[in-house]
């Protein structure tokens, strides 16, 4: 049973107490890094100056980690275990980050360490050596004001068990996301704590952490097999830059500095200046397009109609025609297209050695090198397998009908006539690229020439949106390493999205993922997602519908009106008189008009995509349908979600995300009918 412990308790004086040493050993331990000389190694040569500059980065990182945030909580529990469980210690605090004073004992236990995890695990059943859990509760400026002991001797099932977590989730949120690292719950612990490899897959409904999920495990990895993860770098891919500028703030809390957040925009570097139609978008983003791509690349490579003649002095060496097929034939295929460009010179520069060697001569490695470079070889190379660009390829592929029918014959007739451009550059030095060709080029890149190198750990947040072909790129960017891929398949708002997870991991090179399932949703109150829910067999058919663990009075609020502006006007100033971050999300169309409607009514509004710290300048954010996944905020205002659907193709999808957005309330004010299955 959970107890509520008055704040004017002598116990919470002594935990306030405690808290402010752990502070102080915190501060000094930051101190001692700070002024801590760094080694360097002596000398110039490459391998020296590289171990001094990474001894330089392990250093700034160590004291970034080591930064008290005063607005984060150093510890948010204890664990009193049975005494002789642990040695020397009976009673641990477990925080953020690993405490400890001047001697090195231990203030505050990593919540990552293997002491910490009954905090998450440990049950009346299964006490796993643990005699009392206590939670802390804290104010925004991370102020202790109580705490909650849930003795496990003895321990009663309560409706109470429930009331920490529930007070956390609803505790106001203003600006980015907050780390859960207080509340996470079993199955949520369970993929947090999964060993590195295989990769995991997780499919979550809205409000079931997914996310925060994915974040915890990055940090919990980067904890358990930090050596390994730093040679490759860990990075996270997120869907646009207002979902990234919202979760930045939770790995520096939980002490991890050194993540590389991203889009995968910003992963595949090509510039673009060109749009594609959703049909385009869709064909370029399948996984067809890779047989496509390496036909085309290879149908540069020819075949010899006739032998070469290499001069030595008075001598001549011939390699023959029908020879010289056989060893393009031998290559092609078998290895890259560079690579394999390489290898046929030097094959055909060996072939005249073998005749030297026979005349009684004595060639070595120079004069084979020298071979590979004449101008007989330089010939063939040209005729044959000439050196291409993948910029040359792609803009043939798009360019050329007749090309385009050669190489794309698992495409329809319709589907390639979606890819051709409709006016073609001039050469494909002049081309325009758009986002879809930039992982076609990517690609052709990797066809040409592998990418060497790999990533310790990629995660990849609103998969489901990935295409194919995307994915592809990703994968190759991990190809040693492994993936934590987070999405909801009643989500997938794009006309490319890649499928099933087991399609997503076969794509993204990792066959051995295992796929596990969020369904309880804790941010979103059950009458939102339920009503939500009535979409998932339009939507979703194969998904089941996912239940939520709180109910909360008057959740959900639906109006109809003759005045949109006036009654948007109205229900933001409703949701304003409580606490915490509210959003008026309506179609990308309709932004601007409601939020000059707003601001004219004396509200300061921000809008979402038009900078960074949109979510951190007002408790007011209006926010495109388009910007809205893996956003939360404490109310909602849903403006004309009939206008949302018939945004896109598919709009019932983002629909389902925009109604699952809030974690208190949402309101959706209408004038036109909302769709069949939401009015009922």
């Amino acid at each position: 049973m959970v107890e509520s412990v008055p704040v004017h308790l002598p116990e919470l004086e002594a935990e306030r107490a405690f808290l402010a040493q752990a502070r102080a050993a915190l501060v000094r331990m930051h101190s001692d890094v700070l002024v801590r000389e760094i080694p360097v190694i002596g000398g110039e040569d490459n391998d020296e100056r590289f171990t001094n500059e990474a001894n330089a980065r392990a250093h700034q990182q160590r004291v970034l980690a080591l930064v008290d945030l005063p607005d984060v909580p150093l510890f948010f529990g204890l664990l009193d275990y049975e005494p002789g469980t642990i040695e020397g210690i009976d009673r641990i605090h477990i925080g953020r980050r690993h405490v400890h004073d001047g001697n090195g004992v231990p203030l505050v236990i990593d919540w990552r360490a293997r002491v910490s995890v009954p905090f998450y695990r440990a049950t009346a059943g299964d006490r796993q050596h643990v005699v009392l859990r206590r939670r802390y509760g804290f104010s925004d400026a991370a102020e202790l004001t109580g705490f909650e002991d849930e003795p496990l001797v003895g321990a009663v099932v309560s409706d109470q068990a429930d009331a920490f977590l529930r007070a956390e989730i609803e505790r106001p949120r203003t600006g980015p996301m907050r780390d859960i690292v207080a509340t996470i719950q079993p199955e949520q612990d369970d993929l947090v704590r999964a060993a590195l490899h295989p990769s995991v897959c997780v499919q979550g409904a809205p409000g079931t952490g997914k996310t925060a999920v994915g974040l915890h495990r990055v940090a919990y990895l980067l904890y358990t097999e930090r050596e390994r993860l730093s040679r490759g770098g860990v990075v996270i891919v997120g869907p646009n830059s207002s979902f990234l500028s919202y979760i930045r703030k939770v790995l520096p809390a939980l002490g991890e500095v050194n993540v590389r957040q991203i889009t995968i925009e910003e992963l595949i570097t090509h510039p673009t200046a060109a749009f594609d139609e959703p049909e385009t978008a869709r064909v370029k983003g399948d996984a067809r397009m890779a047989a496509v791509l390496e036909r085309a690349l290879w149908s540069y490579v020819g075949t010899p109609v006739e032998g070469i003649l290499y001069s030595k002095g008075s001598r001549r060496f011939r390699v023959h025609d029908y020879e010289l097929a056989e060893i393009v034939s031998a290559l092609r295929g078998s290895t890259r297209y560079a690579p394999g460009r390489n290898a046929l010179a030097q094959r055909v520069a060996h072939a005249v050695l073998v005749q030297m060697e026979r005349s009684g001569d004595s060639p070595d490695d120079r004069v084979q090198n020298a071979v590979a470079r004449s101008k007989p070889v330089k010939d063939l190379l040209a005729a044959v397998w000439p050196q291409v660009t993948p910029e040359q390829v792609l803009h043939r592929l798009l360019s050329d009908a007749a090309f385009l029918a050669e190489s794309a014959q698992e495409l329809t007739e319709e589907e390639r006539t979606a890819l051709l451009w409709a006016k073609p550059a001039r050469s494909w030095k002049s081309a325009k690229w758009s986002v879809a060709d930039t992982v076609l080029l990517d690609e052709l890149e990797d066809l040409i020439e592998r990418r060497t190198g790999s990533l310790g750990h990629l995660v990849l947040d609103e998969a489901q949106d990935l295409s194919a072909m995307q994915l592809r790129a990703l994968g190759r960017r991990c190809r040693t390493g492994s993936a934590t891929v987070l999405g909801d398949v009643a989500q997938a708002t794009t006309p490319w999205a890649a499928g099933s997870w087991d399609q997503v991991l076969g794509h993204l090179g990792k066959t051995d993922g295992i796929v596990a399932e969020l369904d309880r949703g804790f941010r979103v109150p059950e009458q939102i997602i339920s009503f939500a829910a009535r979409l998932l067999p339009e939507i979703a058919p194969t998904l089941g519908v996912p239940t939520g663990v709180r109910t909360v009075a008057d959740a959900l609020s639906i109006s109809s009106t003759d005045d949109l502006s006036s009654a948007v006007v109205t229900a933001c100033k409703t949701a304003l008189a409580g606490e915490g971050s509210v959003a008026l999300i309506a179609a990308d169309a309709q932004v601007a008009d409601l939020r000059d409607a707003l601001t004219a009514a004396g509200l300061q509004p921000a809008l979402l995509g038009a900078s960074e710290d949109a979510m951190d300048s007002s408790r007011l954010v209006c926010v495109p349908a388009t910007l809205a996944k893996g956003l939360e905020f404490d109310a909602v205002v849903v403006a004309e979600p009939a206008r949302i659907v018939a945004a896109e193709p598919r709009g019932l999808q983002r629909l389902y995300v925009v109604l699952t957005r809030a974690v208190s309330g949402l309101q959706i004010v209408h004038t036109e009918p909302l769709p069949k299955a939401l009015d009922r």
